[in-house]
């Protein structure tokens, strides 16, 4: 009977019906998202390559930003190659298998950004408050075991989440009225009760969602208080610019994840939810890089010598 079970369910496909309710559209959307994903994966790889082989860079802040370029390189990757083919090609069809590994791996990189920009908060408040230390107590095995943190709770919030999809049964039309494997659509084609899997994924998404902004407001009220008494302007200005990048990407992910759990789930605001999903997927880990680079003077100048040194090999 077990066996049965499993073999149906491994038979079930979904169809991902993205923007094919715009069919003049699709060419269009396929050569902006195939830009933004080219862009995305340029600039996320080539922040990583910076950050290796410039020995200005080998420090804590960008050993963590290293993470974030590839986190988000990864969460791109997971979804758009997928969106893109859906865009030109008539059978939009994704396997059971297929549906639920790129929901697992969507939620563990959505889930290890979330706390990676938390942990690059608390190392901006090292930074701020307590310069004279910040080397020994921003030591490489901290580093290493604030990166390991994220990633290792990411893993956990998929297995548990994508362990209850797939006691989840599906029958008849599994028409899935997006773009991604997303929980809340998968749950939606179901035909058993998702209570329980429902009720994790909220607690999960709270539980997350709070304890990073904790973390964040906490670290940066008191950078905030360590800005208000430093004497020096040049002084605070330079902190304050340490700062002003992270804070850009804390509210643009943040705003946009409020943004997409404000929606609600009616037939009428699903184009909404693929906007959203479309900025915080796909558009987001374009920006980060871009956010980085343009705002840090480090990064310029390396970028600058990169261009430099390979434009004199032609």
């Amino acid at each position: 009977m077990l066996l049965a079970e499993g073999n149906q369910t491994s038979a079930v496909t979904f169809t991902l019906l993205g923007f094919s309710e715009y069919p003049d559209l699709q060419v269009p959307l396929f050569l902006v998202f195939l830009t933004i994903y080219t862009v995305t994966v340029l600039g996320n790889l080539s922040m990583i390559l910076i950050i290796r082989i410039n020995p200005k860079l080998q420090t804590p802040m960008y050993f963590f930003l290293s993470h974030l370029s590839f986190i988000d390189f990864c969460y791109s990757t997971t979804v758009t190659p997928k969106l893109l083919e859906n865009l030109v090609v008539e059978d939009r069809t994704i396997s059971f298998t297929g549906c639920i590994m790129q929901f697992f791996f969507a939620c563990l990189f959505a889930v290890t950004e979330t706390f990676m920009l938390a942990v690059m908060a608390y190392d901006r408040y090292v930074a701020v408050c307590n310069p004279l230390l910040y080397t020994v107590i921003m030591s490489p095995k901290l580093c290493a075991l604030l990166v390991a943190g994220p990633y290792t709770w990411g893993i956990v919030c998929s297995l548990i989440l994508s362990y209850f999809l797939l006691k989840l049964s599906f029958c008849g039309s599994n028409i899935i009225n997006n773009f991604l494997c997303e929980h809340s659509v998968i749950v939606s084609v179901s035909c058993s009760d998702p209570y329980i899997s429902q009720t994790l994924c909220s607690v999960i998404v709270i539980v997350n969602e709070v304890s990073s902004l904790v973390i964040i407001l906490t670290t940066y009220t008191f950078i905030f208080v360590s800005l208000i008494k430093m004497q020096s302007l040049a002084g605070r200005k330079k902190a304050f610019s340490t700062c002003a990048s992270h804070l850009t990407s804390i509210t643009i992910f943040h705003g946009t994840i409020m943004f997409l759990y404000w929606v609600p789930n009616s037939k009428h605001s699903w184009l909404m939810i693929k906007l959203g999903s479309v900025f915080y997927i796909v558009v987001i880990p374009m920006l980060n890089p871009l956010i980085y680079s343009l705002r840090n003077k480090d990064v310029k100048d390396s970028v600058r010598k990169l261009v430099n040194h390979a434009t004199s090999w032609y």
